[in-house]
C-alpha cells in the first residue's frame, strides 16, 4: 500500500511538506505542489478520509438539508440540489444529503464532524432551524430568505420581485382583476418564504397598480381543477391569473382555457416555473423562469467563498425575467 512516505521520496520532501500541500494548513510554493501533487496521482495515494480529516480537520463534504415536506415540488427540489452538487464538484466537495427537516439532523451533522459546513433548503419566514445554525460554529447558507433580522447568509430567487413583475405583464395585457395560484394549503399554512414572498409581492403591486388581486391555495393534483373553477365561479371578472404551483400548472391551464372558449373572454396566465415546465403547457401569454439550478449553484459558491475567505454573512437574490411566449400578444 502506498504510504504518504513513498509520496515524499517521490517528490524529493519531507513528509510534513506533503501533509501541508493535503491540508493547506500552510503556504507552499508552486512548483513543490505541483511536485507533490505529481507524486500523489502517479503513484496512486489516497490517504483514508478519517486520518485527513484528523490531519486538517476538514472533511470536504457539505452537508445540504433538502426535506421533501408535503407540498414541495419534488421536481424544483431536484433542480436546486443538482445545481448544488454540480458545483459543489467543482469546488473540490463532496455533498451529504440529510433528508430531515429539523434541526438535529443538522447538530448531528456538524458536531459529529461530517461537514465542513450546512446548507439549507425549504426555509420557512420563522424557521426554528435558524437558531440552530446560529449555534454552530460550522458556516452555513440558507437557500431561502427568512423574516427579519438575517444573521446568517442567505441565497434565493427574488420571488417578491417576481409578484411584481407578473402583475406589470398582466396589467399591460389590459386586466383589471387578477388572482394568484399558488403554492399547496399545507406550504402556505408553513409559511415556507419563497410563497409568502411571492404572495406579498404580488398583492403590493396589484395595490401599486390600482388593480384588485386575490391569492388562492391551490393543490398540486387534478384537485387543482376544482380550486380555480371555484375562484372563476366566486368571481367571473378575473381575466388575469398568475400560476406558481408546477404540479397544478397543466390543469390549471386548461381549466382556463375552457372556461375562456364557452365565455368568449380573453384569459391570460403568467407562470412562475422552470422554463422546461412552462414550455410543456400551452397556453401560457408569458412565464418567469424560476432558476433553481442557478439557486443552488449560487447558494454553493457562497459557502464556498465562506469557508475559502470567511466572507461576512450576505443576501444574494437571482433577479426574475419574463421568457416571453409564441401566443403572448
Amino acid at each position: 500500500m502506498v504510504t504518504i512516505a513513498d509520496v515524499a521520496q517521490a517528490a524529493g520532501v519531507s513528509i510534513s511538506t506533503v501533509s501541508y500541500v493535503m491540508s493547506g494548513k500552510r503556504a507552499i510554493s508552486q512548483e513543490t505542489r505541483d511536485r507533490v501533487e505529481k507524486a500523489i496521482d502517479s503513484l496512486g495515494f489516497s490517504p483514508h478520509a478519517g486520518a485527513r480529516s484528523l490531519a486538517s480537520r476538514s472533511t470536504n463534504v457539505i452537508g445540504l438539508q433538502a426535506p421533501l415536506r408535503t407540498g414541495v415540488d419534488v421536481h424544483v427540489v431536484m433542480q436546486i440540489v443538482t445545481g448544488v452538487v454540480t458545483q459543489a464538484r467543482k469546488h473540490g466537495y463532496d455533498i451529504l444529503l440529510l433528508a430531515s427537516d429539523d434541526s438535529k439532523a443538522l447538530q448531528r451533522a456538524a458536531k459529529g464532524s461530517m461537514v465542513d459546513a450546512l446548507l439549507v433548503m425549504d426555509v420557512e419566514s420563522d424557521d426554528p432551524r435558524i437558531d440552530t445554525l446560529s449555534s454552530l460554529s460550522h458556516p452555513s447558507v440558507l437557500i431561502g430568505l427568512p423574516e427579519g433580522r438575517r444573521t446568517i447568509p442567505c441565497v434565493d430567487f427574488d420571488f417578491e420581485a417576481a409578484g411584481w413583475l407578473a402583475v406589470d405583464r398582466l396589467v399591460a395585457l389590459g386586466h383589471r382583476r387578477l388572482a394568484l395560484i399558488g403554492s399547496p394549503p399545507e406550504v402556505m399554512a408553513r409559511h415556507t418564504a419563497y410563497a409568502d414572498r411571492l404572495a406579498r409581492g404580488f398583492l403590493a403591486a396589484c395595490e401599486a397598480s390600482g388593480v384588485t388581486g386575490t391569492v388562492h391555495p391551490c393543490p398540486s393534483t387534478a384537485e387543482a381543477v376544482a380550486t380555480v373553477a371555484g375562484v372563476m365561479a366566486d368571481d367571473p371578472e378575473i381575466t388575469g391569473f398568475f400560476v406558481h404551483n408546477e404540479g397544478a400548472l397543466p390543469h390549471v391551464a386548461a381549466t382556463i382555457a375552457q372556461s375562456g372558449r364557452q365565455r368568449g373572454d380573453a384569459l391570460d396566465i403568467i407562470a412562475l416555473c422552470p422554463e422546461d415546465v412552462a414550455r410543456s403547457v400551452p397556453g401560457l401569454a408569458d412565464s418567469i423562469a424560476v432558476p433553481a439550478e442557478g439557486m443552488g449553484a449560487a447558494a454553493t459558491d457562497m459557502i464556498c467563498e465562506i469557508l475559502a475567505n470567511g466572507a461576512k454573512p450576505s443576501v444574494r437574490l437571482l433577479p426574475p425575467a419574463l421568457t416571453g411566449s409564441t401566443t403572448a400578444p
